[in-house]
């Protein structure tokens, strides 16, 4: 029997691989850096299914490219970077990882806040070029926590986990969403709704947790930022697009807002011009998921995506089930 053949786009954890080594004809791009496109529109050509990332665009060219493709798993949440609609169109199944890094990615945020606001970043900075000399009280202040105003933009299922983070520091919660949470669950967690610019006015931080669509992409811009309090923060460890990286450098550079932390970037891996130059922000390589037990929970789930799709079974993620459903109907 033929075995089905897949390509894998980027070095995953070995349990992952395990899960489809039995089953598939693998080809393998095991390495830290991104495919190049040249490089994986030759690859895909006769393959069935790909493991992908965020970095691999799957479009109509890929598609077009690959027509024996019948499955796409995306080793992420966000499925921004596939063209679900025209996957759908060809009867292309996509599968993706929810759920399994909403801690993990809380976690993360969290800490972003903390080390924006206790400048712990620059502290490790100041001590290893050797300029601590004496302990002084005007040393290098930061900004409390506990008891602040916390904004969250986005409240799915991470921004809601970073609410129930903030509680623990007596935090008032502001969301903000397109679609506004049931009175018990905004009673159970303790934030409440605000209009977004409500909700950047009043904010002492502002952490990003939204879905990167049209209506969201620089969401967070010249003038939203100009509406932030001047002691506030900006959190972003969603998607780069949703915050205009330019207007964030201005604002830092003229003091407009206190700080920022960021895990992604607008055109990843660059960073916009001057923001490396800059003291008043933390800057984290796409971290927010980087935990061992996270991604190999997230490898696992992209692979038994892969495995379900290609071996007829409904895959539990799936992101467009009319493919299955126009399929039962024999459309």
């Amino acid at each position: 029997m033929v075995k089905p053949r897949i390509l894998i786009t980027r070095r995953i954890p070995e349990e992952a691989l395990a899960l489809l080594r039995p089953g598939f004809e693998i080809d393998h791009y095991d390495k830290p850096t991104p495919i190049p496109r040249k490089l994986l529109l030759a690859k895909i050509k006769d393959k069935q299914g790909v493991l992908c990332i965020l970095t691999e665009k799957i479009d109509q060219e890929l598609l077009e490219a690959a027509p024996a493709l019948r499955a796409v798993s995306t080793y992420s949440v966000g499925f921004d970077h596939i063209d679900v609609k025209a996957c759908t169109e060809r009867g292309v199944l996509v599968t993706n990882t929810p759920g399994v890094l909403t801690e993990t990615s809380a976690d993360f945020a969290w800490a972003l806040l903390m080390a924006a606001a206790r400048r712990v970043v620059e502290g490790d900075r100041f001590m290893r070029a050797g300029k601590y000399k004496a302990w002084d009280p005007m040393m290098m202040l930061g900004t409390d926590v506990h008891g602040k105003t916390l904004g969250i933009v986005g409240f799915g299922r991470i921004g809601q986990a970073l609410a129930r983070r903030a509680s623990g520091f007596s935090m008032r919660i502001l969301y903000h969403d397109t679609q506004r949470m049931f009175p018990e669950v905004e009673k159970q967690i303790g934030a409440q709704y605000a209009e977004l610019d409500t909700l950047l006015s009043q904010s002492d931080f502002i952490s990003v947790h939204a879905v990167l669509d049209a209506s969201t992409r620089h969401l967070i811009g010249e003038k939203a930022l100009s509406l932030m309090k001047s002691s506030a923060y900006l959190i972003n460890a969603a998607r780069g697009p949703i915050v205009d990286e330019r207007a964030l450098v201005k604002a830092l550079k003229k003091g407009r807002i206190r700080g920022a932390a960021l895990d992604v970037f607008e055109h990843e891996p660059k960073m916009a011009p001057g923001l490396s130059k800059l003291s008043n922000v933390v800057l984290a390589p796409h971290l927010s998921s980087a935990s061992f037990e996270t991604r190999i929970k997230m490898g696992g789930m992209a692979a038994q995506g892969l495995v379900d799709a290609l071996s007829g079974r409904h895959p539990a993620h799936l992101v467009n089930p009319e493919v299955l459903e126009r399929a039962s109907a024999g459309v």
